[in-house]
């Protein structure tokens, strides 16, 4: 696990520089191939680069799963210099460890054991590891809906939540709206009468945007920057707010959505453009993901796991899958720290979180277990 994971975070991936990927993406491939697994490359020729995998000698009869994951990271280029890859007794740091190439390692080591020990699951696993998730999958996520379409189960390895190691079984939805307000322009001190200003009306949008939250509901929207005006002696012809948006269910998603976009302007002379979706959609408590989480507890009992759950406000891949098809996630790396300078994961947890997986992987199909209640 240690040598894996090694190469992995020395590889230096971040998002925003798609032409740096080669190194890990090439790494983790190798991996693949040494399981028995067939990977290739897919995606954009001058932008993010994903990794489809499947068994070489697969039955083309059998069921399939999806596992998913993402080789992206949030870290610049050069953070390894800073923070090195360090093992430190039951405790490995470095940037990307736990989100998520710690959860990459875990998929290998699964199919590892599957393979040494002579093991066929009967739902053969299908991996998708994309090179995006981390600015919102904006090139991936086509590749992963047709995947999840055609899966018995999707098991996502995003770190697990807290230092238990819970599973995530809910995701809040997310979506990103800009409004830019148009105004008009006048001198504020010889005509001020004469313009309409863009930060006044931003100041009315912003108190609607934030009369919107709902504790109780879990929703939440913040305007997270703000921008406008010429100079402190014009009245501002424009200004501009982006909003991001939180909610636990789909249909709030809608209702929220539809609200941002009904906003209307307050003072005359100004109008109001307003673009954004909900572009993750919530990840909810379904009959099929609570089933699979079912699944995932009953393995970890008979591992000797008390594995436990939990609602996050985080998205990633599984909000997407769990649109189409049975999902769990945080199957991932236990420990802490992700998009933070402290990242961490215990290796013991892990490596049971690898056990776990490979157990997953060898259960037979969702609609034909019996789960213990």
């Amino acid at each position: 696990m240690i040598d894996l994971l090694q190469q992995l975070v020395e590889a230096e991936s971040p998002s925003s520089h798609p032409g740096l990927h080669k190194h890990a993406r090439h790494a983790f491939m190798a991996m693949l191939d040494d399981q028995g697994y067939s990977a290739r490359e897919t995606g954009l020729l001058n932008g993010p680069r994903h990794v489809f995998a499947r068994p070489r000698d697969r039955d083309r009869d059998l069921p399939l799963q999806l596992v998913i994951g993402h080789y992206d990271t949030v870290w610049p280029v050069g953070t390894i210099a800073e923070r090195p890859f360090n093992v430190d007794g039951n405790v490995i740091r470095g940037p990307g460890v736990f989100d998520m190439k710690g959860g990459l390692v875990q998929m290998v080591l699964a199919l590892k054991a599957i393979r040494e020990l002579n093991l066929e699951p009967a739902v053969a696993p299908v991996i998708f590891v994309n090179a995006d998730e981390e600015i919102g999958s904006r090139t991936s996520t086509r590749y992963i809906r047709q995947l999840a379409r055609c899966a018995n189960r999707a098991l996502v390895l995003e770190p697990a939540h807290g230092d238990d190691g819970d599973i995530k079984t809910e995701r809040k939805g997310i979506g990103r709206f800009t409004i830019t307000v148009f105004g008009q322009a006048a001198h504020a001190g010889l005509d001020p009468e004469g313009g309409a200003s863009a930060i006044l009306e931003l100041s009315h949008v912003i108190q609607k945007l934030f009369a919107m939250n709902d504790a109780d509901k879990g929703i939440t929207i913040n305007v997270g920057t703000i921008d406008g005006g010429i100079q402190p002696n014009v009245v501002a012809p424009h200004s501009n707010a982006v909003v991001d948006v939180r909610v636990p269910t789909i249909a709030d998603g809608e209702a929220i959505e539809r609200r941002i976009h009904a906003l209307e302007p307050e003072n005359p002379g100004v109008r109001l453009r307003i673009e954004g979706r909900i572009g993750r959609p919530s990840m909810e408590a379904t009959p099929r993901n609570h089933r699979l989480w079912q699944l995932a507890h009953q393995v970890g009992q008979d591992l000797g796991l008390e594995l436990r759950n939990a609602k996050v406000g985080g998205g990633s891949d599984g909000n997407t899958t769990s649109q189409y098809t049975a999902t769990i996630d945080g199957l991932g790396p236990v420990g802490h720290g992700a998009h933070a300078t402290h990242e961490f994961l215990y290796i013991d947890k892990t490596l049971e979180r690898a056990a776990l997986l490979a157990m997953l992987l060898l259960a037979p199909p969702l609609d034909e277990v019996e789960v213990r209640l």
